[in-house]
């Protein structure tokens, strides 16, 4: 999700958001660039696989260029992960995440209000 219009103190403006489909666990990191998606998923996936003993039968997303590139192609083909996109301009194929995005944004929202922030900033979100 992004870019967000204020960024970090960190400078990070994109989130990505991984959901299990099962338990609707999530991860949640922020992301300067979207360049970072593939080294980001890489490293959950092996954390999950490793801490979890599980092995990840397949991952759905949208047609974003950070998920069609041949790095992303190479690890899936390797750990035999199974690639599943949503049709083009159909978020409500991706609702769980579309969900979770929206249920993010209003969580930051209420977080910035709860600390007497002006207005300004948290209607941006």
């Amino acid at each position: 999700m992004g870019p967000i219009q204020v960024e970090s103190i960190a400078g990070r403006k994109y989130v990505f958001v991984c959901v299990d489909d099962f338990s609707r666990y999530t991860w949640v990191e922020f992301l300067k660039d979207t360049s970072e998606t593939f080294d980001v998923f890489k490293a959950l996936a092996t954390q999950i696989q490793r801490e979890k003993e599980v092995s990840i039968v397949g991952i759905g997303s949208d047609h974003g260029r950070e998920f069609e590139n041949s790095k992303f192609q190479e690890f899936r083909n390797i750990e035999g992960i199974k690639h599943e996109y949503s049709a083009p301009i159909t978020p409500q194929q991706n609702g769980i995440v579309e969900r979770k995005n929206m249920t993010l944004q209003e969580m930051a929202r209420v977080m910035l209000h709860a600390k007497h922030l002006p207005i300004k900033f948290w209607l941006k979100l």
